[in-house]
């Protein structure tokens, strides 16, 4: 079960990898003036046939061979909706797709963020030739991850090792405490 908007996030990346994507955005936005927190996940992958788009969020309508049901997108939709927000999906085949959910920022059922930094981080170090942005912004500032830039600094060290890993989940976490994210 998604216990959690980490793992939400887990799960439409992995869809995004799955589509070819070789670069990949996740933006959290969280608005106390709105009450609104949300979740944008956006890739360059092969795209969702529009035949397709129209069923992604039923959970019998998947793309896997291995599994009949996608609960993915489906059980995004009802997390989003039982806060008043809803879940909205574009693709363009060939293009990309962009997964767009709001959730009612104060909202008792809005699920916590959970281990955004170390899912971000484990994706990153997973698909070190992929480039993964992450974006979080609160009325308290906003704060971006960009492998590239990440890449950058590493000189030539991959952002699979051990260290950097540890290094990199540590800095994502203390800029998250500095534009007080709600947790």
């Amino acid at each position: 079960m998604m216990k959690d908007f980490a793992m939400h996030i887990m799960d439409i990346v992995q869809n995004s990898i799955s589509a070819g994507a070789s670069q990949i955005s996740v933006t959290i936005t969280e608005s106390e003036a709105d009450d609104s927190l949300k979740l944008v996940i956006t890739d360059n992958g092969k795209g969702i046939p529009a035949a397709m788009l129209e069923k992604v969020t039923d959970p019998y309508t998947t793309s896997r061979t291995t599994r009949k049901v996608g609960l993915g997108l489906p059980l995004l939709k009802q997390h989003a909706e039982s806060t008043g927000g809803h879940l909205s999906i574009a693709s363009e085949v060939g293009k990309g797709t962009v997964a767009e959910a709001s959730f009612g920022l104060s909202h008792l059922d809005r699920q916590p963020l959970g281990d955004v930094a170390g899912t971000i981080v484990l994706l990153a170090a997973a698909n070190p030739e992929r480039r993964f942005i992450y974006r979080h912004t609160t009325p308290y500032g906003s704060y971006t991850f960009d492998t590239d830039e990440v890449n950058e600094v590493l000189e030539g060290m991959s952002i699979s090792e051990a260290p950097v890993i540890r290094f990199l989940r540590e800095m994502i976490e203390e800029n998250l405490k500095e534009i007080k994210i709600s947790g």
